[in-house]
This record gives C-alpha cells, sequence and structure tokens, in this order.
C-alpha cells in the first residue's frame, strides 16, 4: 500500500466517525502538532482521546469540500479545502511523516487568524 493510500484511508474514517481505524496506522510514539503549532499531543493513546471531542475543536458547520494528497520521501502532504458557517472557503495543508507504513507525526498548517475567526 503506498503512503498517500494510508492517509486518504485516514481522512476516510475520519469522516465516518471511526476513530479506532485512524489511530490504527499511527505509531505508539507518534505526534500531533496543531494549528499555531505551539500545541503538541504525543502518543497514540492521547491522540485517540482528542478525537472524541473533534467536534469541539472544528469550527461550526466544518466541512471537507475537496482533498488531495502529494507523496513525497516518506512523507504525505494533505492539501484540504474546506469551509465552515463563517468561512465560505479556504485550504489548509496536513503533513504526515512515515517510518514505514505508520504515521509518527501529523502536523497542520492554517491560517490560524481565519481559523479563529471561523468560530
Amino acid at each position: 500500500m503506498n503512503l498517500a493510500n494510508i492517509v486518504q484511508g485516514g481522512w476516510d474514517a475520519v469522516g465516518a466517525g471511526d476513530f479506532d481505524r485512524v489511530v490504527a496506522d499511527y505509531s505508539e510514539e507518534m505526534i500531533f502538532v496543531m494549528p499555531g503549532q505551539t500545541d503538541v499531543l504525543e502518543g497514540r493513546g492521547p491522540f485517540r482521546e482528542a478525537l472524541n471531542g473533534l467536534g469541539q475543536i472544528l469550527p461550526p458547520g466544518f466541512e471537507i469540500t475537496g482533498l488531495r494528497n502529494i507523496e513525497g520521501d516518506a512523507e504525505v502532504v494533505s492539501i484540504v479545502n474546506w469551509k465552515s458557517s463563517k468561512i465560505t472557503g479556504s485550504q489548509l495543508a496536513v503533513l504526515f511523516r512515515f517510518e514505514g507504513n505508520k504515521i509518527y507525526e501529523e502536523r497542520w498548517f492554517i491560517d490560524t487568524e481565519q481559523w479563529n475567526n471561523a468560530f
């Protein structure tokens, strides 16, 4: 399986609310770097717990309107088109770094001012 397929499977699992399937592709020692780059979750367990509150950390009316994955050497970048109740359309990027077939880092890049205004 190529790495872009692993990432796409994760996005599909998030859309289906199957968070156990999402975290199955992450290493135990993974890190998740949230928008703003100052908040970091460490470990698959805390990441899984955070997914339970996904609805509270996304802007009201958040919807992914387009998604493409670009695969590089041991990494995939997802370009995500999105909208929300207050934002008619925008993009963000998510970097996934791999060791073998497991994600060890997920890092979101987003206009944090726009993101905060979406709430």
